[in-house]
Parts: C-alpha cells; structure tokens; sequence
C-alpha cells in the first residue's frame, strides 16, 4: 500500500533519528502492548500481513504522530472490531458488553512458550513451477494495486537478477485482506546501487530483496 508508511521509507521526512543505548521498551506499558498483540493472534482472526495492513490503514496524521508501539495498539483496536471479538462501543466505556459472548483464552503460558520457538511458518507447497530460475534478469513491477504489498516504490520497474528462490510461500497482497494464502514463488532478486540511485550510487553497493513472483517479469 502506498503512503507516509512505505515499506522502502520515503523521501523529505529527514533523517533517521538513531537513539543511543536504545532501551528494549521505554516504558513498561510498551512491553504489555507486544505480549497482547501477539496473545490476540491467538484467536487466528487474523495475520502478519493482516496485522502489517492495519498500521497501513492508519490515518496519515496518526501514523506520523504516533510511537511505534501506539500504531500497534490502533492497528490492534481496528482488527479487533473488523473480526467481532470487540465493539467501538466495549472500546469507547471500557469494559465489555455484560451481554456478550465470553470466550475461553486459545493459549496458556506453556502453549505460547512453545509456539516461540517454532512461529507459524509461511512455506507452502503448490504445483506451480517457478517461473524464474538463478542467473534470470528480471523487472520488478511499475505500478503496484492499493492494498498491502511488500515491493517499496524504489524497486519499482528496476532490473535485477535472481541470487535465490525460496520455494512458494504465503503471498502477503491477499493474505493481508483474510482472503486466503495464493501462495506463490518467492525469489532473492539483487540489484545494482546504479540501477536503482543512478551512477552517483556507491561503487559496487547492491541491494537484495525478497519478492513474489507475480512483481517480477523476465528482463531477458
């Protein structure tokens, strides 16, 4: 999705700023916000890229005025609603409906220790053969749709070769809308620092970049 939030940053929002001695969390509330994110995925009304789009889909003013950890809580609130396991109303008095549902938790401790060390892996196994093999120039897609997607604006309509494939994985441009995997292909494409910033780019710097099969045409 296009916006203030692009994958690859955007241009004329300054620099970086770069915290020293950065502490994990800043305030202790920071920590509980990622341990109910993630315990809320339990419920498997969503996922990654469903998670990724609701910071997307944030407003503009909130999304460059709010910290980190304040988008994850809005974007939280706002899947919650669409998925029905709270109200705007529950959200706007501050406690739940006494007429509603109540539902056992889908995890306990000893259940999400486990499921740490192994995540939900996005591997597939689909029929399709790779359209794309190592060694192939590619051109990454011009124009991109409006919803979720993982190829920035800077690598659009650039050419790069193929250093890698990773066999078909969850495509995240469907998945993000709960519509189902489409899995598909999932390739390393590198890419020249001049193909992509011109002959002022560093000598020898390149850029790699892992993307689906249905951004990428044959260059040859």
């Amino acid at each position: 999705m296009d916006g203030v939030h692009d994958l690859g940053g955007i241009a004329g929002f300054g620099s970086v700023p770069i915290e020293t001695d950065e502490p994990v969390f800043h305030a202790p509330w920071e920590g509980r916000v990622l341990g109910l994110r993630m315990l809320m995925g339990f419920w498997r009304r969503w996922n990654i890229d469903a998670n990724r789009h609701s910071l997307e889909r944030l407003h503009p003013a909130d999304y460059l005025s709010m910290t980190y950890y304040e988008k994850w809580v809005a974007g939280m609130v706002d899947l919650s609603v669409q998925t029905g396991l709270i109200t705007r109303e529950e959200i706007a008095q501050g406690h739940p409906n006494p007429d509603s549902e109540h539902l056992t938790p889908p995890v306990d401790a000893a259940g999400f220790l486990a499921f740490l060390a192994v995540g939900r892996p996005s591997t597939r196994e689909i029929d399709a053969v790779p359209a794309f093999a190592i060694g192939d120039k590619v051109r990454t897609a011009r124009h991109m749709h409006a919803g979720h997607t993982r190829l920035p604006r800077y690598l659009r309509d650039r050419i790069g070769e193929v250093v890698l494939h990773h066999g078909a994985h969850v495509f995240p441009d469907v998945s993000a809308t709960l519509a189902g995997d489409a899995s598909q292909h999932l390739y390393t494409i590198r890419f020249d620092g001049c193909e992509l910033w011109g002959e002022g780019a560093e000598p020898g710097h390149t850029v790699s970049a892992d993307l689906w099969e249905s951004y990428i045409a044959s260059a040859g």
